[in-house]
């Protein structure tokens, strides 16, 4: 007999009384998320799944949820894990002390590092958190065709992992000049999704409604780059499924969550994007986004509707996303549905974390990854950035989003070179490539960080990951470097004395820690502090936000390896103006 027609034959044997069941939570208040009403109701639970709702009272182990509320385990609907800088495991430590039961992720990042080798150690990872982890393979490796990556990956390369049961789908494609055209491997890419039974994620970033509609008649059924509620409006009226987001910059709840309705709220759901350790342990995850809905004025029903429901039905997940018969038994219990307070939360039936619970009992396998080699020559020379006029182009950061502004300022050549602009708070930006040892280096100038001195370098560079660093001096930005090549990639903070003043190693692909979440964050608390000594700016990340400085896909001006790329004009452009 399988596995599955005993499990089968269990749950009917539960559901009709014949025998107890495993656990029942009992007098609760059950949110039906079919149709938003609240009700007093038993849980029955066999296996990991509930198998009824209503007069049960016989189980071997109860929970009593008496004067509390039950809401289905939280989904994530869009999540770079790696952007924690942890590994799944960890990942899924903190998310499920939130309620967050589900993810679907998108592991990008290490891909666009080590290719297949690193999305297969993503999905193992995955397989060993109680967490359930969905994968959406990552459409765009790298990000553009003239991005220098870690790896290139063609549509033969991703397909034989669509055997992989937790993969369910392509992700965000980004890449919308390639699907305008009618490339043949992104549209290989998205066919082989589809004939897999999966779908496909977009990343409609600065498209218009127009350019949504191309990208619904691709077979793109999804996108999270809403910032604005017209935005959202647009993408929901072309039918796309709109997951509102809500990140570590990239703050959108309260400026889309206007878009949602009584009436259209089934097309939208919550996620992440890209979320640092520090604000999950502080804000939370989905439950963050809840509780910023409810705050906003949407009905507490809809709210947990958006989280739960809505997100298995925009990936296609039949078995999660509701407390009903049949579904697979992912809980919270709360004791304030408006705070969103969780008291329980239930993960395939078992109890995985309560009020009685060390959250440090998860069983933890050390994850160990093979990182490719971090490879560049970079001098100081390379570094010199030479003006005649003075007249430049400069990256203008927007606090707390990943869009830029292309500022065109004026600078006094100091002997024919730039040098830190302190009054108008101009410092150097610096992109080295780390990958195949090229030599490629770009320079430019960005506004917004507001440094005294010092520099910062990371490993962390949207898309391609290849080293970015800022700074007020060349010695710096070059300490900076150097350091995080010699932690085998990681974050680092220099000052004005070119001294180490905080750092955090991340020796899996120069992306992840191989640390527990806890002194990972305790790294990135040394990291902010060391940040506030040599710079004035607050109230945005500045690691982030120097992460996503050099991804060409988003507006306005972004830095790569080969300088300047303008996303409006889609062309590289030089640092002085030519007028």
């Amino acid at each position: 007999m399988t596995t599955i027609k005993k499990t089968t034959q269990h749950a009917i044997a539960t559901a009709t009384k014949k025998i107890s069941a495993d656990s029942i939570i009992k007098n609760g208040n059950v949110l039906n998320v079919f149709d938003g009403s609240w009700s007093q109701q038993n849980i029955a639970i066999a296996g990991d799944k509930i198998v009824g709702i209503g007069d049960y009272h016989e189980a071997k182990h109860i929970i009593d949820a008496t004067g509390k509320y039950i809401v289905p385990g939280f989904i994530d609907a869009h999540v770079h894990i790696e952007s924690s800088n942890v590994t799944p495991q960890e990942m899924a430590r903190i998310l499920l002390l939130n309620g967050v039961t589900s993810i679907v992720t998108d592991p990008h990042e290490i891909a666009n590092v080590a290719g297949v080798d690193g999305i297969r150690f993503m999905i193992k990872e995955g397989e060993k958190s109680q967490l359930d982890t969905y994968f959406m393979l990552p459409s765009s490796v790298p990000a553009v065709s003239f991005e220098h990556a870690g790896a290139i990956l063609k549509a033969a390369d991703l397909k034989p992992l669509y055997q992989e049961k937790t993969v369910i789908g392509l992700a965000e494609v980004m890449d919308y000049p390639a699907v305008f055209s009618g490339e043949e491997d992104m549209i290989q890419k998205i066919t082989d999704a589809l004939v897999s039974g999966g779908h496909v994620d977009g990343h409609g970033a600065g498209l218009t409604a127009e350019q949504v509609e191309i990208y619904m008649a691709a077979g793109i059924r999804t996108d999270h780059e809403s910032t604005t509620e017209d935005e959202a409006r647009a993408r929901m009226l072309a039918g796309m499924n709109v997951f509102i987001r809500e990140g570590t910059i990239t703050r959108d709840t309260l400026n889309v969550i206007g878009a949602v309705t009584p009436l259209n709220s089934r097309r939208f759901s919550f996620c992440t994007d890209d979320k640092l350790i520090s604000d999950l342990m502080t804000e939370g995850s989905i439950n963050y986004s809840v509780k910023l809905a409810i705050e906003a004025g949407i009905a507490p029903e809809i709210a947990y509707q958006m989280a739960s429901l809505n997100a298995a039905e925009a990936h296609q997940l039949t078995e999660i996303g509701a407390i009903a018969a049949g579904y697979q038994a992912d809980i919270v219990i709360l004791d304030s549905i408006e705070k969103v307070k969780i008291d329980t939360v239930i993960k395939r039936g078992q109890v995985v974390v309560d009020g009685e619970r060390d959250e440090a009992l998860f069983n933890q396998q050390k994850a160990t990854f093979k990182s490719p080699k971090i490879e560049h020559q970079v001098k100081k020379n390379d570094l010199v950035l030479p003006l005649v006029t003075g007249k430049v182009n400069v990256i203008g950061i927007q606090p707390n989003h990943v869009e830029t502004d292309h500022l065109h300022l004026q600078v006094t050549p100091d002997n024919g070179e730039f040098k830190t602009d302190y009054q108008q708070d101009i410092v150097k930006m610096v992109v080295v490539e780390r990958h195949h040892g090229t030599g490629c280096v770009g320079v430019g100038l960005v506004k917004g960080f507001e440094l005294k001195e010092g520099a910062f370098a990371t490993t962390v560079a949207h898309d391609s990951h290849n080293i970015v660093a800022v700074g007020t001096s060349d010695e710096a930005i070059l300490k900076a470097i150097a350091h995080v090549t010699d932690i085998g990639g990681g974050i680092a903070m220099i000052d004005g004395n070119l001294s180490v003043l905080a750092d955090l190693p991340l020796p899996i692909a120069g992306l992840l820690s191989d640390q527990p979440y806890e002194i990972v964050n305790d790294q990135l608390k040394g990291l902010h502090t060391a940040f506030e000594s040599i710079s004035t700016a607050r109230g945005f990340d500045p690691m982030l936000t120097l992460s996503f400085l050099t991804l060409p896909v988003i507006p306005a001006l972004k830095l790569t390896d080969q300088g300047y790329y303008d996303f409006y004009s889609a062309a590289f452009i030089q640092v002085e103006q030519s007028k």
